[in-house]
Formats: C-alpha cells, sequence, structure tokens
C-alpha cells in the first residue's frame, strides 16, 4: 500500500467496503532523560511479512533529518509524502508525546506489527526502538524503549 495511514486512510484501506469499524486508538510515548535535543520518532505498521503498511505519525518537522530514522527512511525510500499532514514537534528528552488515531479494528489481531524508529541530534540513532504487534494483547501495557523510549503503550 503505498498511501500513508493518515486515520482516515488507515480505515479506509483495510476495510470492505460496508464493514469498516473504526475506534480511537491513544498512543503514549514517555522518553527517557537522555541528556540530548528533541527526539524525532516515526510510527508505522508493517504487516505480517514485514513489508511497510504506511506510517501513522512523525514527531519532527525538519525532513533533512528523517534520514536518520532509518528502518522508516528504509520502508519509504525517504518519501516525505508518507507523513504530510501527519507531523508534529519533536519530543524533548523526558517529556511525553500522546495522540490519538481513529484506527481500523481490522488492524488488530491480523500479524501488524507497530514500530517506532527514534533519533536525536548528536546522538546515535535508534531504528526500531519499539516494534510491538497490534493485538488486544497488547493494548494498555508499557513497554520499554532499547534507548531513548522509557516506556510506550497504546490504548483502544
Amino acid at each position: 500500500m503505498k498511501s500513508i495511514l493518515a486515520p482516515l486512510t488507515l480505515t479506509a484501506a483495510l476495510a470492505l467496503p460496508g464493514m469498516a469499524s473504526a475506534a480511537p486508538v491513544t498512543f503514549t510515548t514517555q522518553l527517557n532523560g537522555y541528556g540530548g535535543n528533541g527526539a524525532y520518532l516515526a510510527y508505522y505498521v508493517t504487516d505480517a511479512s514485514g513489508n511497510y503498511v504506511g506510517s501513522l505519525w512523525m514527531a519532527g518537522e525538519k525532513s533533512k533529518y528523517y534520514k536518520d530514522l532509518r528502518g522508516w527512511y528504509r520502508a519509504t525510500g525517504g518519501d516525505t509524502a508518507q507523513v504530510d499532514g501527519i507531523t508534529g514537534a519533536s519530543v524533548g528528552e523526558g517529556q511525553t508525546l500522546e495522540f490519538t488515531l481513529e484506527l481500523n479494528d481490522a488492524l488488530f489481531e491480523a500479524g501488524y506489527t507497530l514500530h517506532i524508529d527514534a533519533a536525536v541530534e548528536d546522538m546515535r540513532e535508534s531504528p526500531r526502538e519499539i516494534n510491538i504487534p497490534l493485538n488486544r494483547a497488547n493494548a494498555g501495557e508499557m513497554v520499554r524503549g532499547r534507548r531513548y523510549v522509557a516506556g510506550f503503550k497504546y490504548d483502544l
């Protein structure tokens, strides 16, 4: 699927006509106190085969730094159109980013995985900082990141 996973696009793209059911999903990401600039975070989804499906959110507005989000950049070929309209400011150390999107119920229990890549200026990149299957069992469960994310969860 080439189009972005903006909330409505995702709902329409993964549902059969007349059977679409979407619900709000809240994503909460708490960053560690890592002693650096604001973090860029790319939230994207892959299917059961590991193929890129689309982007959910991009924290960080300067596209020149997107190449440092290596997993996302590789998956999209650096196509900034993948995050048009779904970007926000970078996230400072120790801060929390929370956003809510309408996602199709078909994403859950169907083998999709949410990935979060992280990068901080003048510090190491952290591709696939978070990898979590999208299923109801994982909803509400706080998971630790590898480097910059102290905790992440999604709530249905």
